[in-house]
């Protein structure tokens, strides 16, 4: 497995990020605040994590939901995945967002999301008069179809 080296800073208290288990793609990233804060269903809101990093040029960090909120609460992050670029130097902060139809507590230190880090690929646009021809077309959104495939 490749390994990549993220500098990081952070405020007083906060546990680094860190991997649930061995085999994990995503470190947790935990809410760092100084009292409870209740989300009220619908509510949206930007949790301080307490860290910083410094990502290599040529890789990005992708701020992604933790499927047990999603499934158990309805909590997810709203721009998933969020995109932390290489030279964003400010607090790493989550968009989270109220599904449930239930209120739902957050408490410091709680995990309310994962980070995951990707290679980047830049593009160089070539302009041409037009594209090639595929089968699909311009077919898109359902056009192949929902449900079971045919067989």
């Amino acid at each position: 497995m490749e390994r990549l080296e993220v500098l990081i800073t952070k405020k007083e208290g906060v546990r680094l990020p860190a991997y649930a288990t061995d085999a994990s793609s995503g470190v947790d990233l935990c809410a760092l605040l100084d009292e409870h804060l209740t989300m009220k269903p619908l509510e949206r809101l930007l949790i301080p994590t307490g860290i910083f990093v410094g990502i290599p040029e040529g890789y990005e960090a992708e701020v992604r939901p933790r499927s047990g909120l999603a499934i158990k609460h309805g909590v997810t992050v709203l721009n998933t995945p969020g995109t932390i670029d290489a030279d964003y130097r400010g607090e790493v902060k989550v968009i989270l967002v109220n599904f449930g139809a239930e209120p739902f507590v957050i408490r410091n230190g709680d995990r309310i999301a994962q980070m995951v880090f990707k290679k980047v690929t830049r593009v160089d646009w070539k302009v041409v008069e037009q594209l090639s021809e595929t089968p699909r077309g311009e077919g898109g959104f359902g056009s192949t179809g929902v449900g079971k495939p045919e067989e």
